[in-house]
């Protein structure tokens, strides 16, 4: 039998009660319902399990209170969301993330048992008009809430999900291409890479670009790629992991992590173009000059990618690349086209998940198979490919019928 811990003065030590040699106060420790490790402190033993006893009232309290009928969707989700324990931390602190800036502090405090379908239709609505939201961001809300209301179905706290139907009526009402990512013209991929290629301060940023161009990678699938990722000989380039920029609900801080793809969909191989490759040779350059980046996360390392500080750059800081380039191409391109008399070519406000659906884009212009565009892309669903290829043959049908254009003007 384990020996039970005991205090300077003897006495047993309940589950979760520690007394502190520093100075001899007392502490207990619980989990809370977010899984969160919480403390309570006293500095006698007396005082600690009386506080004990008022916080096992306090649960007890919200237990009752929520099997009466009388939780919030805050209550609720609260509870879904500790009982999700085989989360990953970043998948986790996402759905946190999401919850707390969109739901709680508004529709979070609604009572459970009041909320009907029409006041989540509402609410969606109020998101995409009055808050501008893209459909995306909506939808990845409802995939928080549905779980949430379900639970309490289950539970048979409510009789029916709220949320049962709404995101396909929210789609039916604002179309299904409601804030889609639209991919860069062929002209403008080519003037922000050329650009970048002949620009003295720019010019260090053109080999990730082009990667991100020419292989349609995620973000983090590309900046989480390492050499022996890469088989130059055979000319392709495995994705089996990605690096997620998160805030750790532990210590609070933003950190970058290996995440592994949710779905066997993610796990795929892509041809190395010879202009990746080409960007992958300079890169190998660089290392040889200045070093090998020597940061290990997760227990990976040789990553490629590393910014001054020899370590992997966060997404951000990418993105915030992307908008100083586009901002200095655009001020520049403005005078040069007054010079010259002519039209500007501007550069639209974009991310690097743009370029990842501009690569998608070109992919269908050139591949006619659905399912050998989604095996590169990595998507799950095959909706997902037909959307963005719907989009790219419906811009080349365009283009097609203006050429013809053209020339039945000359006929007629």
């Amino acid at each position: 039998m384990a020996q039970s811990r005991k205090d300077a003065r003897g006495r047993v030590l309940h589950k979760g009660e520690v007394q502190r040699s520093s100075d001899g106060r007392y502490l207990y420790t619980y989990t809370d319902p977010l899984g969160k490790r919480r403390y309570i402190y006293a500095n006698d033993l007396l005082s600690l399990r009386e506080k004990e006893k008022k916080l096992i009232k306090d649960q007890l309290d919200g237990l009752d209170r929520y099997a009466a009928g009388r939780a919030s969707v805050n209550d609720m989700f609260d509870r879904y969301i500790s009982t999700k324990y085989n989360l990953r931390d970043n998948t986790r602190s996402g759905y946190i993330y999401m919850y707390d800036r969109f739901v709680r502090e508004d529709f979070g405090k609604h009572k459970l048992i009041d909320i009907k379908y029409s006041d989540v239709l509402q609410y969606y609505f109020y998101l995409l008009n009055e808050r501008n939201l893209a459909l995306t961001t909506l939808d990845s809300i409802h995939c928080i809430l549905h779980p949430t209301f379900q639970l309490a179905v289950r539970d048979d706290i409510i009789r029916k999900n709220p949320t049962d139907g709404v995101m396909a009526e929210v789609k039916k009402k604002t179309g299904m291409h409601r804030n889609i990512r639209h991919a860069l013209t062929v002209e403008q991929q080519r003037a922000f890479m050329d650009y970048m290629a002949n620009h003295p301060v720019y010019v260090h940023w053109w080999p990730i670009f082009t990667i991100l161009l020419g292989t349609g990678c995620r973000i983090g699938e590309a900046l989480g790629l390492r050499w022996q990722d890469l088989d130059f000989e055979k000319g392709i380039i495995t994705i089996d992991h990605a690096l997620v920029y998160y805030k750790s609900q532990e210590s609070g801080d933003c950190r970058l992590r290996v995440s592994k793809p949710k779905t066997e969909a993610g796990i795929r191989t892509i041809p190395m173009l010879d202009v990746v490759r080409e960007a992958f040779q300079i890169l190998q350059d660089e290392e040889i000059e200045n070093g090998p980046n020597l940061q290990e996360i997760d227990g990976y390392s040789g990553f490629i990618f590393q910014n001054h500080f020899g370590e992997v750059p966060n997404p951000g800081a990418v993105n915030r690349a992307i908008k100083r380039i586009s901002d200095s191409y655009n001020a520049e391109e403005i005078l040069d086209a007054k010079k010259e008399g002519r039209d500007p070519i501007l550069l639209p406000n974009f991310s690097c998940h743009h370029l990842r659906h501009t690569f998608a884009t070109r992919l269908c212009e050139a591949e006619s198979n659905l399912k050998v565009i989604q095996s590169v892309m990595g998507h799950k669903n095959i909706e997902t490919t037909m959307d963005i290829y719907a989009e790219a043959t419906d811009r080349k049908k365009k283009e097609s019928f203006n050429v013809l254009a053209d020339k039945l003007d000359n006929v007629f």
